[in-house]
């Protein structure tokens, strides 16, 4: 994540990072321990939202998004009518690894904002072809693929690529796609 903040900034896109609950504790004490139940990530990505809502004031245009679980957050955020611009997503989990039949795309028809998820073809958690069959799921939400890249967006060594490269490249579309979506001032 601070590889692809630090990326994000260098493109012009600035972020706010938080820490979920179970990260901070994990922090303070260095025991390792699962996410929280929805209800508390929501909740914490809400009161950051609306912190930052509060700083910047009405007129700035807010995307939310996050890395795997927190890009999934900020979609199920966005979903119940969240006050943002947009959504980005790094790593989406359609589907836990080796369960293809799990799939977490339900609340994606009721997103009514821009939404980008930027995706590793190699990422155990949804694969091209797997996400070629479910299409109508995804409702209005666009996808880049990160060629080689896996669910860090790590590339094989042989594909001439690096981690960096994928995460630079994921930047770069991000700024993209917001411009594309009409957002002032970038």
């Amino acid at each position: 994540m601070e590889l692809l903040a630090a990326a994000l900034d260098e493109e012009g896109v600035a972020v706010v990072r938080f820490e979920f609950p179970y990260m901070q504790k994990r922090r303070e004490d260095g025991r390792k321990r699962p996410p929280d139940r929805q209800p508390v990530l929501l909740d914490c990505f809400s009161g950051t939202l609306a912190q930052v809502r509060e700083e910047v004031g009405e007129s700035v245009p807010i995307w939310i998004g996050g890395k795997s679980m927190g890009g999934r957050m900020a979609s199920i955020l966005a979903s119940i009518s969240a006050p943002v611009d947009g959504v980005v997503c790094y790593g989406y989990p359609f589907h836990p690894p080796g369960k293809p039949d799990r799939w977490r795309v339900d609340h994606f028809p009721r997103i009514h904002c821009p939404m980008l998820i930027l995706q590793g073809t190699r990422d155990p958690f949804g694969k091209p072809g797997e996400l070629e069959a479910r299409q109508p799921e995804l409702g209005g939400c666009s996808i880049t693929w990160l060629d080689g890249g896996n669910h860090d967006f790590k590339p094989l060594a042989r594909s001439g690529q690096s981690q960096d490269d994928l995460i630079r490249e994921a930047a770069r579309q991000t700024r993209l796609f917001i411009r594309q979506a009409r957002v002032p001032d970038l």
